[in-house]
């Protein structure tokens, strides 16, 4: 019998502290390295410009050790306990050390991190203030050593999770191929796909969610061919993906996808459980192994291996002075423009747009004045230092379709900024108002953050990340998505770029 390894309390919160630091500001190396070499490849300037604000950004937050992405995650962990080890403080479950760990981590005042996770969900939906808990998965098996996965999940990616119960005789490559699409540019691509094959209905989705955590090597395996079935399954989805011409932000381009992952299981023989969920832009885990010798240690990335891209405003950019904008100005925005934001911009998302339309409904005063405003969907990382905020990117608009008629034709708001694609009921209130749409790149949160120079709170200040902020802007970096006339550029983007890589037919609607 193997004489039981003893890990101490403090050890293992200690690591995982560490850790979700550690991820919130620097990237994987082999994430990084596969975004430059997409990055020299892609031909579509819109996409090459958004790598490039999401490779500055990354060596931003690397230097600067400030979160990568506003959505610091919610935090998911696959640990194996070695049947030998014993933990010092047996009164303690291992759940508790791990969230202990998270809630540290996440109140750093160092590198303060977004919390966003709320408990009773179908209820108040009240803000657990250190972002616990964890989501954690447990194992144990032969040995002496605690081994740790563990990732910081961001919303707007989870979002598009899929998954389908199909038949034995299904295909599951035009599963794949079919779903990518529905699931919009929210993920914030280019990023890495998880799929899990098999099991029964929630270990497919599991099976995908540790996918996720496994080393990007699609070009190794490109190299050398593959050697079993699951191989060629990744090679097949990873080509046809790129096909899509979904690109970067979903702007359209050459890359899509950085790699496709897949963990497969034994399934019962009425059933093909398939699991898929994308990871974004911030892509963000880590992998540590305890063995009683004390805590992980944690070695710093090589900067000197991030590519050498630093992002600058196009030449071509129009400057936008918000304090003067009008609705004529607004019209005269083209899809595909580039704007340069300067002034003063509210904020607001989902909990501030419902508690807006509950006022309104009551015919209530709203507490700020949205007449020829522009609102940027966002709920920014505390600041720290001289900081006027934090990382502050966008998030995913589409949660806010269902308010944009209201929010044009009651406030006389004229402008939205977030990320992804708008459904058609917001298209057709942008069009109906003669109202845009304009996006910032997701996975720039640091970079967005430098172009705002001074924050404060004016309205829902209980909301806390969701209250209602007033940013006063120079020179941040946007996109015209939609204009006036309800023209989308996530429409008309991929659509051109499918047909320019040529291997999946176009249909045009």
């Amino acid at each position: 019998m193997t004489n039981p390894v003893f890990i101490r309390t403090e050890d293992l919160i200690e690591s995982v502290a560490d850790a979700l630091q550690y991820i919130s500001y620097y990237h994987p190396i082999d994430y990084i390295e596969a975004l430059g070499r997409a990055y020299e490849a892609e031909q579509s300037p819109a996409a090459r410009d958004a790598i490039a604000q999401i490779l500055t950004n990354s060596r931003m937050s690397a230097e600067g050790h400030r979160p990568i992405c506003q959505d610091t995650g919610i935090v998911v962990a696959f640990v194996k306990v070695g049947m030998d080890v014993r933990f010092e403080d047996s009164s303690r479950s291992l759940l508790d050390m791990i969230n202990e760990g998270v809630a540290r981590a996440y109140t750093d005042t160092a590198n303060t991190l977004r919390y966003s996770v709320l408990a009773d969900p179908a209820g108040t939906r009240k803000n657990t203030r250190n972002n616990t808990p964890a989501i954690v998965y447990f194992d144990l098996v032969p040995g002496n050593t605690v081994d740790v996965k563990i990732s910081a999940k961001g919303g707007g990616s989870e979002a598009k999770s899929k998954l389908a119960m199909l038949n034995p005789s299904d295909s599951i490559v035009d599963w794949v191929v079919k779903t990518v699409p529905t699931m919009g540019a929210g993920w914030c691509p280019p990023g890495i796909l998880g799929i899990g094959i098999g099991g029964t209905s929630e270990k497919a989705v599991l099976m995908a969610k540790e996918a996720l955590m496994d080393p990007i090597n699609i070009d190794e395996l490109i190299r050398r061919g593959a050697n079993n079935r699951i191989e060629e399954l990744r090679l097949e989805i990873y080509d046809k993906v790129n096909a899509l011409g979904i690109g970067a932000q979903g702007l359209g381009g050459l890359s899509t996808v950085l790699d496709v992952k897949i963990l497969d299981y034994p399934t019962h023989a009425a059933n093909l459980p398939v699991g898929m969920i994308p990871n974004c832009a911030a892509t963000r885990h880590l992998h540590f192994t305890l063995d009683g010798s004390g805590p992980a240690k944690l070695t710093p990335p090589d900067l000197s291996r991030w590519p050498k891209v630093t992002w600058a405003p196009s030449s071509d950019s129009r400057r936008v002075n918000l304090d003067t904008l009008t609705p004529e100005e607004v019209a005269s925005w083209k899809p595909g423009e580039r704007l340069l934001l300067n002034g003063k911009m509210l904020t607001g998302r989902d909990a501030a747009h419902k508690r807006i339309t509950d006022m309104l409904a009551k015919g209530e005063t709203l507490p700020v004045s949205f007449k020829n405003r522009v609102i940027y969907y966002v709920g920014p990382v505390d600041p720290v230092g001289d900081e006027a905020v934090g990382p502050a990117g966008p998030t995913t608009s589409t949660r806010m379709d269902k308010f944009t008629e209201t929010m044009l034709n009651q406030t006389g708001l004229i402008a939205m900024v977030g990320k992804g694609e708008r459904g058609a009921v917001a298209i057709e209130a942008i069009k109906k108002h003669k109202a845009a749409y304009l996006i910032a790149v997701g996975g720039a949160a640091y970079l967005v953050a430098k172009a705002i120079k001074r924050s404060r709170i004016v309205a829902f200040e209980d909301l806390g990340m969701e209250a209602i902020y007033e940013f006063e802007l120079k020179d941040m970096p946007v996109t015209v998505a939609v204009d006036s006339s309800g023209e989308s550029l996530h429409q008309s983007g991929p659509l051109e770029w499918q047909k320019k890589i040529g291997k999946i037919p176009v249909i045009s609607t």
